[in-house]
């Protein structure tokens, strides 16, 4: 028979890739998960984790069940919370995702807001500029900027005004000069952001597209964001990035009457049959939240 325990272990051990991690996090010997998931395996009769000497990743049988490892414990989750009713304190553990610099700078004091309000709670916040496989990894929410294109999941609108802007700090503007047009930018260093190995230096602003350059470049956006406040140069940011540095003045928004990319942001869960109430009542809060931001 098949453990509720050994579901959970089998998780947050390919989550963690670390049969170690994963102990520790469940306040448990490094041998009992590992003897957690020799159980599992020999209820299912395959290998469920490639196994060397540096590192665990899933084997292909164990990519195909962990979807199902993670529905049968959602489900169970459920079944608990109807029977608590809708009135009960929220409790259980949440995992969220999100972009770095939105992350640690807008999204961090909400939901450690959210997080007072309901004390039962356990949040787990993951913070990186990497896309969450919502499948793969072991998320509940996924904060995303850009369009959903994919129909395999539930994307929530929060921002979708959302728009990407230029930003530089008055040192730089007082230094340097403001640009009088988009190709004023080849003029200037440029901030730019590294994702997946792509460097992102054609900057479009509306119908315009303009090949930028510079000396500095980043995998991090919240690097790209402190380097424009410290005067090194123009970034091409998403707005909920930057107003709050712009609201207290430590950047200025360039060509303003150009407007950027419209860059909305989703609140990304997978698709399931019903959200959970600790899910919906964030997207609920998370909603008011940026409901109440300023616009651009």
């Amino acid at each position: 028979m098949i453990r509720i325990d050994d579901l959970g272990l089998f998780l947050r051990s390919a989550a963690l890739g670390s049969f170690t991690a994963a102990a520790v996090e469940a306040n448990l010997l490094p041998g009992q998960v590992a003897a957690a998931i020799k159980r599992l395996e020999r209820e299912l009769q395959v290998r469920l984790f490639t196994r060397t000497t540096r590192s665990l990743r899933l084997s292909a049988e164990g990519e195909q069940y962990l979807p199902t490892a993670r529905g049968v414990l959602e489900q169970l989750a459920l079944g608990q919370e109807r029977l608590r009713g809708d009135n009960a304190p929220l409790r259980g553990t949440l995992q969220i995702a999100a972009p770095s610099d939105l992350g640690r700078n807008l999204l961090l004091p909400m939901l450690t807001e959210f997080r007072r309000q309901h004390p039962e709670l356990t949040l787990r916040f993951l913070v990186s500029d990497q896309v969450t496989n919502l499948f793969r990894d072991p998320v509940d929410v996924a904060l995303r900027y850009g369009w959903n294109a994919d129909a395999n999941y539930i994307a929530l609108p929060l921002a979708p005004w959302n728009r990407r802007v230029l930003v530089a700090s008055p040192d730089y503007v007082a230094r340097h000069g403001a640009p009088a047009s988009i190709d004023d930018l080849t003029r200037h260093p440029c901030l730019l952001y590294l994702q997946n190995g792509r460097l992102h230096d054609r900057w479009e602003l509306g119908a315009h597209t303009v090949q930028v350059a510079g000396p500095l470049f980043s995998d991090d956006a919240d690097v790209v964001r402190r380097w424009a406040v410290a005067g090194e140069g123009i970034a091409y940011k998403c707005w909920l990035d930057v107003y709050a540095e712009v609201q207290a003045q430590r950047l200025v928004v360039l060509l303003p009457e150009i407007p950027g990319d419209v860059y909305p942001l989703s609140f990304a869960c997978p698709h399931r049959g019903q959200m959970s109430r600790a899910v919906t009542q964030l997207y609920q809060y998370l909603n008011q939240q940026f409901s109440a931001l300023e616009r651009l």
